[in-house]
C-alpha cells in the first residue's frame, strides 16, 4: 500500500464496510481495494454463519446490482479474483497474532504486496485473468503458483476477541 499510514483505525470501520456490502448501504465510492479486503476479512472473522467462498459471490453480485451496476462477462463480479482474494485473506487471518484487532490485520494485509491492486498479475497473465472464463469460474494461475491454499471447509465458528 502507501506509506501514508494505516487505512483503518477501528474494528467498527471494518464492520461498517462489511455490513454495508451485505445490506447494500455502502456508497459505491467507498467500494475501494481496501474495502474489498476489509469486507473479506470481516466475513471470515465475524460472519461465521457464512462461508465466504460460497456466499461472497452472491453478496458482491447483489451489492453491484444495488448500485445499479450489472454483472456481465466484462464487468461486475469476477469469480477468480474473488476466490484468490479470499484465499489470501484467510491466510492473513491465520497468520494474525492471537487477539489482534481485525483492523490491524487488515492494515497489515494492505501494507503487504496484497495492498497493491495489481497483486494478482504476479500469478495470472492479463489475458487469462480477464478472460470470460476467469470471470465466470475459478481459473488457476498461469504464471506462478498462488501461495495461498484453497479456503478451508467450514468447521465451526471462529472467534477473535474484541469483535
Amino acid at each position: 500500500m502507501s506509506s501514508a499510514g494505516p487505512c483503518f483505525r477501528s474494528d467498527a470501520e471494518v464492520a461498517r464496510i462489511g455490513a454495508g456490502l451485505i445490506d447494500g448501504a455502502l456508497p459505491g465510492a467507498e467500494w475501494t481495494h481496501a474495502a474489498h479486503w476489509a469486507s473479506a476479512l470481516w466475513l471470515i472473522v465475524v460472519r461465521t454463519d457464512l462461508h465466504p467462498p460460497r456466499d461472497m459471490p452472491g453478496l458482491i453480485r447483489a451489492y453491484n446490482q444495488s448500485l445499479g451496476n450489472r454483472n456481465t462477462d466484462t464487468s461486475g463480479y469476477h469469480e477468480t479474483i474473488t476466490q484468490a482474494s479470499l484465499r489470501a485473506a484467510w491466510h492473513a487471518v491465520a497468520l494474525a497474532p492471537a487477539g489482534a484487532p481485525l483492523f490491524e490485520t487488515c492494515n497489515r494485509l494492505l501494507a503487504s504486496d496484497l495492498g497493491r491492486p495489481d497483486w494478482l498479475m504476479r500469478y495470472w497473465s492479463k489475458p487469462v485473468l480477464f478472460s470470460i472464463e476467469a470471470r465466470r469460474d475459478w481459473v488457476g494461475p498461469d504464471q506462478e503458483a498462488l501461495p495461498y491454499p484453497p479456503y478451508p471447509a467450514p468447521v465451526g465458528p471462529r472467534v477473535m476477541p474484541g469483535i
